[in-house]
């Protein structure tokens, strides 16, 4: 099943309030993304797999891309757990992703 989600749909799930600049930014990043379409209702089952470790996706505001961001304060094990989900993912739909250094960051590139 392959859903399309709108900017207005990502903001809203991802916990984002609706205005012009935030759509205008979702819309951006959809478009800068490479095969967005082929893995982004995807995205949302990330999000939420995340919650528990303390994890999420998110806008980049110096990046055109979404952003899986973890918490820097949290135990080693959590930080693991979050490493691995996000990788176990990225694999799993064929998502590249560019690993921050030295943060608990991945940037979203595509397919």
């Amino acid at each position: 099943m392959n859903i399309d989600l709108s900017p207005e749909a990502l903001l809203s799930q991802l916990g984002y309030s609706k205005t012009e600049q935030s759509i205008e930014q979702m819309s951006n990043i959809i478009n800068n993304t490479n095969k967005f379409d082929k893995f982004s209702n995807h995205i949302l089952s990330l999000h939420d797999h995340l919650a528990h470790v303390k994890g999420f996706v998110a806008m980049s505001n110096s990046h055109n891309s979404l952003k899986i961001k973890g918490s820097v304060d949290i135990s080693t094990e959590i930080q693991n757990e979050f490493t691995s989900a996000v990788e176990s993912w990225a694999t799993k739909y064929k998502v590249e992703i560019e690993k921050v250094e030295n943060r608990p960051t991945y940037y979203i590139i595509g397919q």
